[in-house]
């Protein structure tokens, strides 16, 4: 009989922390803040593709805020591809395209450089007004709950992206 108590309640602890794990994944404020949740959003690749965050549930995210213009970011651009071709997470490159000349700059760009993860067009500047990006390149590590573990200002190395990336946990 006291066996039985105990088994019970090591059964109820058990489902109490894995409702509180499901609860705070979802009661976790929205914002831009390492352990806010990232705010949704949705926009076009260059080839007219409509992607969105949420649509990502379930798996580690890698959001990146750059322009052509910017030096840092091209800099960063070859880590990066080199980071999606042998790491193969989910990039979410986001590109300011409000203020860039025209999509023409950024398709050039993109050839140059040889980069073959999504581009997404911020045209509008919406989503980096949202995320109240400023300077670029800025990167968020989104994990597989849609809660920001890592923010960075300025270009990351290879090594830098595989480090934060590897130590979000997966669902």
């Amino acid at each position: 009989m006291g066996r039985n108590k105990i088994n019970i309640f090591i059964s109820s602890l058990l489902l109490f922390f894995l409702t509180i794990h499901s609860v705070y994944a979802e009661d976790v404020q929205e914002g831009v803040e390492i352990g806010d949740k990232a705010p949704d959003f949705m926009l076009e690749t260059l080839d007219g593709e409509t992607v969105q965050l949420s649509d990502f549930k379930g798996e580690r995210v890698m959001i990146n805020f750059w322009a052509t213009w910017c030096p840092p970011c091209k800099q960063e651009m070859p880590d990066m591809e080199r980071f999606y071709q042998e790491h193969d997470p989910v990039i979410l490159s986001v590109n300011l395209t409000d203020g860039e000349i025209n999509t023409a700059d950024v398709e050039q760009f993109i050839q140059e450089l040889d980069l073959t993860f999504p581009v997404l067009l911020d045209k509008e500047g919406e989503v980096s007004n949202l995320y109240r990006i400023q300077p670029i390149p800025m990167t968020y590590m989104v994990d597989a709950e849609g809660i920001i573990q890592f923010k960075s200002f300025g270009a990351l190395s290879y090594q830098q992206m595989v480090k934060q990336f590897e130590q979000i946990e997966d669902e």
